[in-house]
């Protein structure tokens, strides 16, 4: 896939510019032509006869390098795609603001081909506002962010803000080139967030769903060229870029919402915390304290991942989720079958980083073939590429089985 690709990397002063090499040679052996731009600060973690020699070809730093002119612009025509990586913080405030002070920023500013930055700082770095809002202004310009992962940092401490590691970085620059796209025009429907379950016109039960996950998802499915219809509960993230979204507040809400797309979506994830209970009957009025007990009747709300199941019919992909603080191997599997899905999300709150309000997640994944494939703490931005990809390898056997 990456055979004949022309790729300049651009390099930062992060520590995580030690990986740097490992990925430029792995780039080379896969058939890339490579070229290599450092920022001066890089040059303090790597060095030029190191990345010249895995690169086979000259490292560039300088606007004029030995009385010669490197000619960024030329660079940036060049290449099939412009990779940074790492992308330090101070690299990222230029980008986002168009500070051309090196030859890394001029070939950024001047490039015509697609941009991919792969960040890598400190957790409070990574976490800052103005971190985030350049993030969303360089994607807002076109650049494509590679997640960062959880793990440990320079620092010492375990967060967000690692740099993808070489081969996560290949696998990534193999999709942006693969043109062969089995999620092209599927219709894709994504449940996601909490659902609030009034019991009087200020009240409501509802649980710590954040919808990262199911955002992640979506965006996702986006990106590799699915229709995709997000069903969200109240939550507090910002709208998808080319997706429909459909904002609902309660169960029954998100149940009728779900409706109209039974019988036409290729695939279903319903990745939202929908309440199992909600309140028999609301108070038309605010409900006042007194020192009586109060007792409220609940009822079950409609089961969606079941009704779906029930309606399923050949060709479709089905996927629900299962957050469980027990057995939970044993409640997944048999949430999968009798809910007739083809796949379940397993998250438990016994492991560190997963479940409700964290950035990470950490699944196992359940098909109707009976594999279970259990994954690492990852970004949910990764944890979405894994369950994606998973669906994508449902999809083709399928198909193969039809064929035979």
């Amino acid at each position: 896939m990456l055979n004949g690709k022309k790729i300049v990397i651009g390099i930062t002063g992060s520590i995580a510019a030690y990986k740097t090499p490992i990925l430029v040679r792995q780039l080379v052996k896969a058939g890339a032509e490579v070229k290599v731009i450092c920022t001066p600060a890089a040059l303090d973690f790597v060095s030029k006869l190191t990345l010249s020699t895995v690169s086979r070809n000259p490292v560039l730093t300088n606007l004029f390098d030995n009385d010669t002119w490197a000619n960024h612009v030329q660079l940036g025509r060049w290449a099939d795609v412009m990779l940074i990586a790492p992308l330090s913080c101070n690299t990222l405030s230029k980008m986002a603001t168009g500070l051309c002070d090196n030859l890394l920023m001029a070939t950024y500013l001047s490039a015509i081909c697609p941009v991919i930055a792969a960040p890598a700082m400190d957790e409070d770095m990574w976490q800052h506002p103005t971190t985030k809002n350049n993030i969303t202004t360089i994607q807002k310009n076109g650049c494509t962010v590679i997640p960062v992962e959880h793990g440990e940092l320079a620092s010492g401490l375990i967060g967000d803000g690692r740099m993808a590691e070489p081969e996560a970085i290949i696998s990534f620059l193999s999709d942006h080139f693969n043109t062969d796209k089995p999620l092209q025009n599927k219709k894709v429907l994504i449940t996601a967030g909490p659902t609030y379950e009034a019991i009087d016109p200020v009240r409501f039960i509802s649980n710590h769903s954040s919808g990262k996950m199911g955002y992640a998802l979506a965006k996702e499915f986006s990106d590799r060229g699915a229709e995709v219809t997000l069903i969200s509960g109240p939550v507090n993230l910002s709208p998808v870029p080319g997706v429909h979204m459909v904002p609902v507040t309660s169960a029954q809400q998100m149940y009728e919402a779900c409706l109209p797309y039974a019988d036409i979506y290729d695939i279903a994830i319903m990745a939202a915390a929908v309440a199992d209970f909600t309140p028999a009957y609301m108070a038309s009025g605010k409900i006042k304290k007194t020192d009586a007990a109060l007792h409220i009747e609940l009822k079950k709300t409609t089961d969606i991942l079941a009704t779906l199941g029930k309606k399923k019919h050949d060709g479709q992909i089905l996927v629900g989720f299962a957050l469980e603080t027990d057995n939970e191997a044993a409640y997944a599997q048999k949430k999968l079958h009798e809910k007739n899905a083809d796949m379940i999300v397993l998250n438990s709150l016994n492991n560190a980083g997963a479940g409700f309000g964290h950035d990470t997640n950490k699944i196992t994944l359940f098909k109707k073939d009976g594999s279970v494939t259990p994954f690492e703490t990852k970004s949910k931005a990764l944890v979405a590429k894994d369950i994606v990809d998973s669906i994508v390898e449902v999809m083709k056997s399928e198909i193969e089985i039809k064929d035979e």
